[in-house]
Parts: C-alpha cells; structure tokens; sequence
C-alpha cells in the first residue's frame, strides 16, 4: 500500500474508537453541521456538478437538498438512540430454565467504512450521500472511493465535510476520500476496514463483494447492483386512466435521461392496450438530456442498437443517440413494444438493465397467469409496480402482489417507481442482483443497521458498562427491560 493510503487507512482506524464513544446528541450535532454546509455551498457545489454531470440544475438542486434532508432524518435517528436496540435482562435467580444473569444487549459500530460513489447521484449517492451518511450515523468513520464522472465535485464536497465534521468536533480521520480504482481495492482489502458499501454496476459490485468475501477475515460488503424496475398494468386500470399511465410512464422513464436505478424498464400490459400514439407523442415532446459521460453514452447506444434489431421488437418512440463536439452523447427517451412470446424467445437480449431513458412493453393476452410468470422472467429487483383500477382486488391480482413481494423491495401501487422518499420507512434494496444483501436498505433510517454489530454484557458491574447499557441510562437511549419474575407467566395470557 501506498503512503497516502497507509496514512488514511491508519487514521481512520485511530478515529474508530473515540468516534463511536461520542455521545449520540454530539455526533447528530455533526450531520446537522454537514447539511448545514452542503446547502451554504450549494451555489458553488451545483455548478460543478452541472459541468463535470450533464445533469439539470433544478435535478442538482433538488438532489442536493435530499442530501442535506438524509443527513438531518439521521441525525435524528441517532439522537433518539433507539437505533442501538438496548435490550436488558435483569438478573433472575427464579428464571424459568434455572437462574438467569444479568445480560443487556444493543448495536456497536463496525469500525472505518469504504464507500464507493456512485456515478448517478453526484451528491445523494456519493461524498456526503446515504451509505456515507448512515455510516457516520452509526459511528464509522468513512473512507470515500471517489467516483472518476465528477472528480472535482468530489474534492469540493470532501472540503466542505471535512470542515464541517472537525468544527462540531468530531475526531480527525472520520471521513476522507481516496480517488482512482486501485486505490479503491487496496482500501478495500485493508484489514483496518470493516464494511464496504456500494452502488453501480452487477460486475463492478460482484468484484468487489469477492474480494470483501475473500479477505482472511471477510467483511460486510452491502452493494446496490442492477434492477428492471417491472410494472404491471391491468385492464381495469387502462380503461380508468390511460392518458395518465402514458404521462407518468414517459416522466419515469425520461427523468435524468433514464439514469436512475429505479427507472421502470419494463411494462407488462394487455395487448391492445392503444397506448402507442400517447406514448409516441409524449416521447417526442422530451427534450434531448446529456448522458453522465461518453461511456456510458456508448454503453446506451449498443443496448439499444441490439433491442431494436431484435426480432418482435415494434419501436413505438425510436429516440436517438447524439455525440456533441466534445464526445459527450445526448438522447431522448426509446420506448419499444414486444409480446410475451416474443419477449420469451430473445430472453437473453431483452431482459437485461438499460442504463438510460429506453422502455420495453410487454403484450400479453387474456388471461395470462403474470403470477406465474415473474420467477420465469424476473429476478430481484429494487421495485415492482401494480397499477389497477379503484377497488380491483382479483384472486389474479393478489397473487401477482404476493410473488412480487418475493421478487422485490419495493412494492407500489399506482404510482412511478423514480421516486425515492428520503423517509425512515423507506426500503430501498432487493434480492439479487438488485443488491448483495436483501436483508438491508440503502435509503431509510434502517440502512444504518448495515455498519453495527451486536454485542451483549454478561455479569457486567455497572462501573464497566458502556453508557447506553448502564442501568443510569447516561445517554438518555430507550432501554427495553424484561425484569425478573416474568419467565413463569410466558404464553399464560394469548
């Protein structure tokens, strides 16, 4: 390892210790200061990101002040201190299976976090984004894997956290960032770091899960990978309201030029359905939107070049892909039609994540069992739409709800996948290869359990208790207390 690395591996381990010793109320303080910031910044910060992005100011803005949002529910969420899941048993000499000590339980930080930002969200998924923030949340110090689409922005805003995070006093080595993909791996395979979190790419986060799950002593990695964000479009519900399902399709699937992990990608609907013309005519109103960098442009362009010449495939919205002056590619929205049996014969070309503002329609006939269909079709996924008609609950339709619960993290009903509620019930991961771990969420108050670890205190003396387990309560935390001579009574009053 490098001597710039070896410096910021090193004192991120030394920040460990007393960063998880701050006093909840204290390090909410600092996420509060960081918000407080990003948004005195914001001006500068934006016209960077509009520069190395290509994305809209008002996107930049609204994204910016989500961030600052995220930052403050969780410094919520930690001055609460029910995130710490405080568990005491009380010593019992009457215990129901013989005495029982005193044990109290509750949530520990990992240790230092490396964060890899993502490419598509320059501030709410990167520096001072979600991972980054539940990190700190939870009492990690962070380690920032700058991503290479806004390096400047990245710089900026690491200025700005810095400054922030040392005047509301917290330990130097909280947070630093390292740029460049080897750097990233070197970081990764530190034994200092404890946890990895992730979003981008299935390969790029299956390498770098292996190489979590191949350490000697193997780390938490937590990585959000791809998803087809699959919607459903009942009978009922076209003839209630069609003109509004083509609106709301075309603003999903054209918002940030389609390079969003929620954008929904599939639309299963019946044949017939006479949406080609809305459809059509509302794509054709899309003004062209920069792609975030002429990879991923040439990326784009090569999926869509193949989903077009695929046999059965009808174009409804052809869209198209531009290259400006200085090799960056502009596009408008591809919206393409195919049947069931159609989709089922080129299965390997066709289901498949497009990273861009590009949609396929699925026809199906009468009567067809979707219910059945989804495991043939459909792995994890982020989300799953059903949109039905008022008061629509079919055995079909229940059925269908259900295996989607299975198929996905996220369930909506009657609404646009693309928007994603910084809100402590928000569930925002999936079973693969939606992310690595379908037992967690990236966006929510949850998604700080993602950086702690359980430990319990048995026969402890007050005196050596850490503060949110001491029987004082210092902190002030909840506490849920099962005192003793309750064993006997279990199960007698349901």
């Amino acid at each position: 390892m490098n001597p710039e690395l070896e410096t910021i591996a090193a004192a991120a381990a030394a920040a460990a210790q007393p960063f998880a010793d701050t006093n909840p109320r204290d390090r909410a303080r600092a996420l509060v200061a960081v918000a407080d910031a990003l948004e005195a910044n914001a001006d500068g910060l934006v016209a960077v990101a509009m520069a190395e992005t290509g994305l809209a100011e008002a996107r930049l803005r609204g994204e910016l002040r989500r961030t600052a949002v995220q930052l403050r529910l969780f410094a919520e969420t930690v001055a609460d201190g029910g995130y710490l899941d405080v568990r005491i048993d009380a010593a019992d000499p009457e215990f129901a299976l013989g005495p029982r000590a005193d044990v109290r339980r509750y949530l520990v930080p990992l240790g230092p976090v490396v964060n890899f930002a993502a490419s598509n969200f320059p501030f709410a998924f990167s520096v001072a984004g979600g991972d980054t923030a539940s990190a700190l949340a939870a009492g990690c110090p962070v380690i920032l894997k700058g991503n290479p689409g806004h390096p400047e922005l990245t710089r900026r805003t690491e200025a700005v956290v810095v400054e922030a995070l040392a005047a509301a006093g917290m330990p130097d080595g909280v947070f630093q960032v390292v740029m460049g993909q080897e750097e990233g791996v070197a970081i990764l395979r530190d034994p200092r770091v404890k946890a990895g979190s992730f979003t981008g790419s299935i390969p790029a986060g299956q390498f770098l899960a292996g190489i979590a799950a191949a350490r000697e002593v193997p780390i938490p990695f937590f990585g959000e990978l791809g998803s087809l964000n699959p919607v459903f479009v009942t009978e009922g519900a076209l003839a209630e309201r069609s003109g509004e399902l083509v609106s709301g399709f075309v603003t999903s699937v054209s918002g940030s030029a389609g390079q969003l992990c929620t954008k929904p990608g599939y639309v299963f609907l019946p044949e017939g359905h006479g949406l080609d013309q809305g459809i059509a005519d509302a794509a054709a109103s899309v003004a062209p939107h920069r792609l975030l960098n002429p990879r991923i442009t040439e990326g784009y362009a090569a999926r869509r070049e193949a989903i077009l010449a695929t046999s059965g495939v009808r174009a409804i919205a052809e869209g198209r892909v531009e290259f400006d002056g200085e090799g960056q590619g502009w596009v408008t929205p591809t919206v393409v039609a195919v049947s069931l049996d159609d989709l089922l014969a080129a299965r390997e070309t066709l289901l498949e994540e497009s990273f861009g503002p590009l949609a396929i329609l699925v026809e199906t006939d009468p009567g067809t069992d979707l219910a059945a269909l989804v495991p043939i079709l459909l792995e994890g996924n982020l989300t799953a739409t059903v949109h039905a008609a008022a008061g629509e609950a079919t055995p079909e339709l229940r059925a269908l709800v259900r295996v989607l619960t299975e198929h996905a993290g996220r369930v909506l009903f009657g609404g646009w996948p693309t928007g994603v509620a910084v809100t402590p019930a928000m569930q925002h991961g999936g079973p693969w290869p939606a992310t690595t771990n379908d037992s967690s969420t990236s966006v929510g108050t949850a998604a700080i359990t993602r950086f702690l670890r359980p430990v319990a205190y048995q026969g402890a003396p007050e005196e050596l208790l850490p503060a949110p387990l001491q029987t004082a309560n210092p902190w002030g935390v909840p506490q849920a207390v099962s005192p003793a001579g309750e064993s006997t009574a279990w199960g007698a009053n349901l």
